[in-house]
């Protein structure tokens, strides 16, 4: 356990030197920050428009984020040639991976969390002074706590996301497990059309490879829950557990099988 939080901590300092980690988050900070501006052109929909706008900007970035630095992770080390010191010492290959992968998600929680911090903030700016008959006829409130619930599942969206990418990294080139992950992304948040597939086939053999692949790829659709939170939807305590529940599976599934083939990898 000592031995993977050391790991973890490394990957930590690695990824927040990271020039372009700071870029995407500046980057990321100044659209939420604009959003404020575009809400301004849109009469009663401002506090809408702000909520969408930044928990979007949060997602996207922070995909970016997972993506850019958890497939960097593992090729870093085997084109410095660090890799070979870290197995020249007493530390398991699977200690590695998870150590890796714990450290990028620490990096991911802490750039989410300025994220959020900064949505906050225009939202607040935005709401000072707004007379409280106009705020009863907003949805939810500007500072409304269940942002907190879309950003949460969002983090652990991009945590199996991460996780996604660590495995392609173990295996495969950067380029190539960027373009895997992606995507895989984004056929993740279509994965619900491959359930119905039958219904628009008439090969059953397609629709079985349809229904198998369904059942394989992961559901990322389900972790997106901003469309509720903007309009002041209350989302079920009971929904967003069982959502955390089937990331922590896929998540510990993935990182089991990245460790068995990072373990079996040759590096000379």
């Amino acid at each position: 356990m000592r031995v993977t939080a050391a790991v973890a901590i490394n990957a930590f300092r690695e990824s927040v030197r990271d020039k372009v980690l700071y870029n995407l988050v500046l980057f990321a900070v100044l659209l939420i920050g604009a959003s404020y501006s575009i809400g301004q052109l849109t009469a009663g929909q401002d506090v809408k428009i702000i909520k969408d706008f930044g928990l979007s900007a949060t997602s996207i970035f922070g995909l970016f984020i997972a993506v850019f630095i958890g497939i960097g992770l593992v090729s870093k080390e085997v084109e410095r040639r660090s890799i070979y010191a870290l197995l020249a010492k007493p530390i398991r290959r699977s200690q590695i991976v998870i150590g890796k992968y714990c450290g990028l998600t620490l990096t991911l929680a802490v750039n989410l969390a300025v994220m959020a911090a900064a949505l906050y903030a225009v939202l607040a700016s935005m709401a000072w002074g707004v007379p409280p008959g106009v705020r009863a006829v907003w949805d939810a409130p500007a500072l409304d706590p269940a942002l907190l619930e879309a950003v949460g599942l969002i983090f652990v969206e991009l945590m199996l996301v991460t996780a996604v990418a660590l495995f392609f990294s173990t295996f495969s080139t950067p380029m190539l497990s960027a373009a895997l992950t992606f995507g895989l992304f984004i056929v993740g948040h279509l994965s619900g059309d491959l359930r119905n597939f039958r219904e628009v086939v008439d090969s059953p053999s397609a629709a079985w490879v349809a229904r198998v692949v369904y059942w394989v790829l992961p559901h990322l659709s389900q972790f997106d829950i901003k469309a509720d939170v903007v309009h002041g939807v209350h989302v079920p305590i009971g929904y967003v557990l069982m959502t955390v529940a089937y990331a922590a599976l896929y998540i510990g599934m993935l990182l089991a099988i990245s460790s068995l083939v990072f373990s079996r990898r040759d590096f000379k």
